[in-house]
């Protein structure tokens, strides 16, 4: 049995203390902490993401579920689901849309050798949408239709990785199409998307005549980006610097 640290702690090493601490400054976000800290708050949603907890009250039944085991992760107490709900609501966001910015750059760089299986040196994007449904009583502001509420999490994905560039998250009734107008094109880069974003007035006027986009077949009950993953396989890159993380068993 590895006698070592812990997966997850191993995993949020990728996040540099140094860069979290500069953000931490930028936005004062611990003005007013004593003992839970962006640190530990990072800890708290990283452990959800990862286990597929379904709330807070069943991320802090988890993560207090072996008391003896928080301090390695960074606690000095118990969670309490009070506390990390006021630390979501109170603490500027802007500070975790800096720190995903962070990261997205640096795996883009681990991953900018890597083959898609193609001859091709372009940088090519998956462009796609997800309706996300949420509770009318706990999300009244983003009313959907009359008994849910919603929103709209649009993706660019590069698929080299894969990675996300770029995550917008909009009204649940806004249509795909109207995404484009946000999105930039990067020069001389590939973009795959469905029919729901074809609109042509939006699509010819590119910054550069050398952007391309390739529009996925679609039936008419089932989106599909034309069997992308057969494209590609799944490696590490051959020069990281990425720790190797021990399991625990």
């Amino acid at each position: 049995m590895n006698s070592g640290r812990h997966v997850l702690a191993q995993i949020l090493d990728l996040v540099h203390r140094e860069t979290l601490s500069r953000l931490v400054s930028k936005y004062n976000a611990e003005s007013k902490v004593r003992h839970f800290g962006v640190r530990q708050q990072l800890v708290c949603m990283a452990f959800a993401q990862l286990t597929w907890r379904n709330g807070l009250r069943d991320i802090e039944a988890c993560l207090n579920a072996k008391p003896e085991e928080l301090y390695h992760l960074g606690f000095r107490e118990p969670v309490a689901k009070s506390t990390l709900a006021d630390a979501n609501e109170t603490r500027d966001w802007r500070l975790w849309e800096d720190l995903a910015k962070n990261l997205i750059n640096r795996a883009r760089r681990l991953y900018q050798g890597e083959t898609l299986g193609l001859d091709l040196d372009n940088t090519i994007y998956a462009l796609d949408s997800s309706t996300i449904d949420l509770t009318m009583s706990v999300f009244p502001w983003a009313k959907f239709r009359s008994t849910k509420s919603g929103i709209k999490l649009h993706t660019l994905l590069d698929l080299r990785g894969p990675i996300p560039t770029c995550i917008y998250i909009s009204d649940a009734k806004l249509s795909d199409v109207n995404y484009l107008d946000a999105l930039i094109f990067e020069p001389g880069a590939i973009y795959i998307m469905d029919r729901g974003y074809v609109d042509w007035s939006r699509l010819r006027p590119a910054p550069d005549p050398h952007n391309r986009r390739v529009h996925a077949a679609q039936g008419p009950r089932n989106r599909r980006l034309a069997h992308l993953q057969s494209l590609r396989q799944i490696s590490s890159p051959q020069h990281s610097s990425r720790k190797k993380v021990q399991p625990d068993f």
